[in-house]
């Protein structure tokens, strides 16, 4: 998953919007007979790199939802956007789900399917192409994302992390 130099530690600040991902209702049988729940997978984000994803379950939608939101809201990670799209290619597994994660030129725009297109417009980015094979199932297909976000890296932290400069990063 996401670095932890990633994580986001404080949301006070941040305007997050949520998106819900997909709503499952789910069915108890017992004795006395069937009880309903419902699961709901939101995912929340600024629209300026920080972005997150949360599970919630409840008797009822809007509770769901608002548990979800109460969830991502602990799970945020912080996400490399230059000139709305990513800096590098990234590929990532989730279970049965794979995404590859390709930065695309401006005016392209997000190019992703389902649950893909919610976390990557949660994010802020606006130009990239993403391709999920395998499994659709929109859990995975989340995480498997936002796992492939949290592995980006800027241009900048690849030289501090070799020790030399931004341009040689680009050159060799």
């Amino acid at each position: 998953m996401a670095n932890k130099n990633n994580r986001v530690k404080s949301t006070n600040d941040l305007e997050l919007k949520d998106r819900l991902v997909a709503i499952n209702r789910v069915t108890k049988v017992t004795k006395g007979g069937r009880t309903f729940t419902f699961a709901a997978i939101v995912v929340v984000g600024n629209e300026d790199g920080i972005v997150g994803w949360g599970l919630g379950k409840a008797n009822e939608v809007q509770a769901a939802i608002a548990k979800g939101v109460e969830s991502a809201k602990k799970n945020l990670i912080r996400v490399p956007v230059s000139k709305g799209s990513i800096p590098h290619e990234q590929f990532a597994k989730f279970g049965g789900s794979r995404v590859i994660i390709k930065p695309a030129s401006h005016g392209t725009g997000v190019k992703a399917g389902g649950a893909m297109r919610a976390v990557l417009e949660s994010v802020g980015i606006t130009d990239v192409l993403a391709k999920s094979k395998g499994s659709s199932n929109p859990h995975n297909l989340v995480k498997a994302t936002i796992a492939a976000l949290g592995e980006l890296r800027s241009p900048a932290q690849v030289a501090q992390n070799r020790g030399i400069s931004i341009e040689k990063v680009f050159n060799g």
